[in-house]
């Protein structure tokens, strides 16, 4: 892929994963738990990984958890953020060579898992209470619904993404 369109899907994957995560801070959760929520913009991170690399997908992620919190969060959401998305960004470049592109939803779900064990440590952290321990099964159970859900939206728009880019 010439740079030029490198960097340009790079910044509509940017822009277009911040949009999302913006859109989804708004939204009530779909369920009365704290702390759980679709993670949307993660299926651009995927895509990214699949499209562009991981370096590049990395890049993206990385933007779009400083912009996000700047535009809907504070420190705190930035620490949670930034913890969780090192934590499922590196489980999920171990996993993708592990499964094929039609399994992508089990490495979102490992993602998801990796992002929640990421922000529930740092709230044992900041808290120093290790009884929110007693969450994780709740975590793990939310990280399998939504880690599967933005997984086959992942695959999808990848394939998607792919065969515009062999029309251009």
């Amino acid at each position: 892929m010439p740079k030029t369109r490198k960097l340009t899907l790079m910044a509509m994957l940017t822009a277009l994963s911040l949009i999302v995560f913006v859109i989804e801070a708004q939204i009530p959760a779909p369920v009365p738990i704290p702390g759980v929520k679709l993670g949307i913009a993660n299926m651009i991170t995927l895509v990214a990984m699949l499209v562009l690399g991981r370096r590049e997908a990395g890049l993206i992620l990385l933007v779009r958890i400083i912009l996000g919190s700047v535009f809907a969060g504070g420190v705190s959401a930035l620490l949670f953020s930034i913890v969780g998305g090192a934590l499922a960004y590196a489980v999920m470049c171990l996993t993708l060579k592990s499964f094929p592109e039609k399994m992508l939803w089990a490495v979102s779900i490992l993602g998801a898992a990796a992002h929640n064990a990421g922000q529930l440590a740092v709230a044992i952290a900041l808290t120093k209470t290790a009884g929110l321990l007693v969450y994780a099964p709740v975590l793990i159970a939310s990280a399998i619904v939504t880690g599967a859900f933005t997984g086959l939206g992942a695959m999808y728009l990848t394939r998607a993404v792919k065969r515009l880019d062999k029309r251009a």
